[in-house]
């Protein structure tokens, strides 16, 4: 009995990880942007097979990143502001 408990576990990480990704295509906008909000960094689908990872603040974000304002398409306006992304910061070279 007690082999059978670790092997439910295993069975249901497995089914968990199979779970299909949120889209923003298949939400409204406001929805989208509670999800950010409230996750404070979350990775949803942008149609098709696109994803992305969204974060609320740049505390969401390594030390050297910054953050630019997301708009994803969502089911009821094309453009939603749902948060921001965190990207790395340009870093300009010098031509000698």
């Amino acid at each position: 009995m007690k082999a059978l408990i670790p092997l439910a576990l295993l069975a249901s990480i497995g089914t968990a990880a199979a779970q299909p990704r949120l889209s923003t295509t298949e939400i409204p906008c406001g929805q989208a942007r509670a999800l950010v909000g409230r996750q404070g960094a979350i990775v949803l689908g942008t149609g098709g097979p696109t994803y992305d990872r969204f974060v609320r603040d740049q505390g969401f974000c390594e030390r050297d990143e910054t953050i630019r304002q997301a708009f994803v398409p969502a089911l009821d306006t094309p453009q939603c502001p749902v948060g921001y992304r965190c990207i790395q910061p340009e870093r300009r070279r010098f031509l000698d």
